[in-house]
């Protein structure tokens, strides 16, 4: 059966909806068009990219998500260090390794740009914060002169996780064609962060493509659930602590937004409570219980889903909005 999929951001939370993924796929589940937000399009992108469920089980062990935080001889400067880092980059720590580390694995597939893809299979969530404007890429980059094919998947995927202060925004510069007017230099830069600003978890992103709602090409939600307890009071004693405070209560908070009840038939809920959006240092055996919680929360929605209770309420709620 093929469905389209549409994954939350969470940061390394996200390690859940490989999980799901996984059960997903061993349901008969086939990815059609796919979609995603923040750590989502990670997700996103390494299916549509032809990785399984069980290799992305592999990846995730192997990966050392710490090493994505970068540190610069500012960062050892105390109190001081990061502050001017912040205020130079407008964040903590660069994304480049992360960028690196996407574009390796789908290189490894033969993936560098979105036309390497079919045309419409993926799309990533980002935030013009310059503008105030969603970002559904790659077709919106062409809003700023830049051909949506040639745009790279790395850089989209970097900027749909630059949490906002924690890692550096992606500025892009706007192209114009030959005789058009340029804007004046100060304008001809706009600053892209973390999607989950404006929609983190963008449900209704294929919904527009549906012609008869009666028979729909399913579109599920994998969807992060539960607010992490912190396990002890934040020590702050510096700008590089007070950050990382304020980087994971505003994104921890994040999962506590209102949810929308009636999408309910098409989500996979998976519980995440034990993780928190930026623990980076996240140990492997705990990498591994969360992804086995997102295994069962795949299973549980798979062994009672099927196409025609999906048609069935979604021509509900197309009728009763």
């Amino acid at each position: 059966m093929e469905v389209n999929a549409v994954f939350q951001g969470g940061g390394v939370k996200a390690i859940g909806l490989a999980g799901a993924v996984c059960a997903a796929q061993k349901h008969g589940i086939a990815f059609g068009r796919l979609a995603g937000t923040s750590s989502g399009s990670i997700i996103a992108s390494l299916l549509a990219a032809g990785y399984t469920g069980e290799e992305l089980k592999e990846i995730i062990l192997r990966t050392p998500f710490s090493h994505f935080l970068k540190q610069t001889a500012l960062h050892r400067v105390r109190w001081l260090g990061p502050a001017v880092r912040l205020y130079v980059k407008k964040g903590l720590y660069s994304g480049e390794r992360l960028e690196a580390w996407a574009a390796g694995l789908l290189a490894a597939r033969g993936i560098v740009r979105f036309g390497d893809l079919p045309k419409g299979k993926l799309q990533i969530i980002a935030s013009d914060i310059s503008t105030g404007r969603l970002l559904v890429l790659p077709d919106d980059i062409a809003k700023y002169g830049i051909e949506p094919d040639r745009f790279t998947v790395a850089r989209a995927i970097r900027m749909s996780t630059s949490i906002p202060f924690f890692f550096d925004p992606v500025i892009l510069r706007k192209r114009y064609r030959n005789g058009e007017k340029a804007e004046p230099f100060r304008d001809q830069f706009v600053y892209v962060v973390d999607g989950g600003i404006l929609s983190n978890f963008p449900l209704w992103l294929f919904d527009q493509d549906t012609k008869d709602p009666t028979d729909p090409v399913p579109t599920l939600g994998f969807q992060l659930v539960g607010r992490a307890e912190p396990p002890a009071p934040h020590r702050i004693v510096g700008p590089l602590t007070m950050f990382r405070a304020l980087f994971g209560t505003m994104m921890d908070a994040h999962d506590e937004r209102y949810i929308d009840e009636s999408q309910g038939f098409r989500t996979i809920k998976i519980p995440s409570a034990q993780v928190h959006t930026t623990e980076f240092s996240i140990s492997p055996e705990k990498s591994e219980e969360l992804f086995e919680v997102g295994v069962e929360a795949g299973n549980k929605f798979f062994r009672t889903f099927t196409v025609q209770r999906y048609a069935k309420l979604y021509a509900q709620r197309v009728k009763n909005p």
